[in-house]
């Protein structure tokens, strides 16, 4: 359950014990990622049914404009969660130490991402998708990266740097002023126009082919999004016809700048380096930053009390469904690309929806088994 510190409260949405908004924003996050990697099934180089790998290729038009467009929105999908996180969690309480906070955050995520590695390690091998091979050289190096059917699962090590990062920010974050974060925002959004600064300009602010920690380096990643967050809550008190405006007007520049920087470059038919034709859905980069600030600015608007129950579960659902999704997301390829062959604009969304209700289904049963919070969070 999500509760407010009231004594950060500054504006009248945050007044309300629990923040029912950011249920909402779980749950649609959670969506867009498997939104993001039903799309990825219609890009791949070889045409297979797992994600996208460092080669891409369109195959017709439709799935150039259909892929652009749901991948393209569904971009804030990471960035979302992270705010969520930081929303909650900065500043770090004070009565906590950091070792507290480390083992409070830790024992919720680690020991489920680590059963899921396990299970991403060894579970395909029933179905053929591995062998054995591939099987024992992922867990050999589970402790150093995700496995091979486990692509997802890059989002947990960025997320535990962010946690690990907390306790020594929270101090700041408790003094700073307005001005003092709104600065910091500024060099993280200038920092987010990097990679076509790159491409436009190449290297520049010390850069070079030996040194990658340029200008603006301490200032990028996903920390931004952070001190982002801190500074919605503490610190931005607009109206509420102001967060619709401004929230709706952000949203959309964002995703027109993140549809069209795909869609420029996916010429069906051609081989593409994925990060050359993924430029601009980084999620550090300028327009993702508007698209998932707007909206997430549009989810505060959201006034309600409590959440329907079907959200509020969801949402307290939502880690085990994002690492189990995977398994999911394969047969519904096969349903509806393959065996129904629908048309890009239908097939997409059709997989999403029903990995994200099989996941829901699965999780939820697995949360009436005894310990189940070891397994699913």
């Amino acid at each position: 359950m999500y509760f407010c510190r009231t004594q950060t409260d500054n504006s009248n949405f945050f007044i309300m014990k629990r923040i029912v908004f950011l249920d909402y924003v779980r749950v649609f996050a959670c969506f867009l990622v498997m939104l993001v990697h039903a799309s990825e099934n219609f890009y791949g180089a070889a045409g297979s049914t797992d994600m996208v790998g460092p080669q891409a290729m369109l195959q017709n038009e439709a799935d150039r404009l259909w892929v652009s467009v749901y991948d393209g929105f569904s971009r804030m999908s990471v960035p979302l969660f992270m705010i969520v996180s930081a929303f909650l969690l900065v500043p770090m309480k004070e009565e906590l130490t950091s070792w507290q906070f480390y083992r409070k955050r830790f024992i919720r995520v680690v020991p489920p991402m680590f059963a899921f590695m396990v299970l991403y390690s060894t579970l395909p091998l029933l179905w053929g998708q591995i062998d054995t091979a591939t099987s024992l050289k992922d867990l050999s190096r589970i402790f150093l990266n995700f496995p091979t059917l486990a692509g997802h699962l890059w989002f947990m090590f960025p997320l535990i740097g962010i946690y690990l990062f907390i306790p020594m920010i929270s101090p700041w974050l408790r003094k700073a002023s307005a001005r003092e974060e709104l600065f910091f925002i500024v060099l993280f959004l200038i920092s987010t126009c990097m990679p076509y600064l790159n491409r436009w300009f190449g290297e520049l602010w010390g850069q070079c082919f030996w040194n990658e920690y340029h200008l603006l380096w301490y200032f990028s990643g996903y920390l931004g999004y952070l001190v982002l967050a801190h500074y919605i809550r503490t610190h931005l008190n607009w109206s509420r016809r102001k967060r619709l405006v401004l929230g709706s007007l952000s949203m959309i520049a964002g995703a027109v700048i993140t549809i069209l920087s795909f869609y420029v470059q996916a010429v069906p038919g051609q081989i593409h380096s994925t990060p050359v034709l993924e430029v601009g859905w980084a999620f550090c980069t300028i327009n993702c930053v508007l698209l998932t600030a707007g909206t997430f600015i549009l989810f505060t608007c959201i006034e309600r009390r409590e959440s329907p129950k079907i959200v509020e579960d969801v949402s307290r659902l939502s880690y085990g469904m994002y690492l189990m999704h995977i398994f999911w997301l394969g047969l519904w390829v096969t349903v509806f690309k393959q065996n129904l062959e629908l048309p890009t604009v239908a097939a997409i969304p059709c997989i999403a929806i029903c990995t994200f209700a099989s996941s829901y289904v699965a999780t939820k049963f697995i949360s009436f088994i005894p310990g189940s919070k070891w397994i699913i969070g």
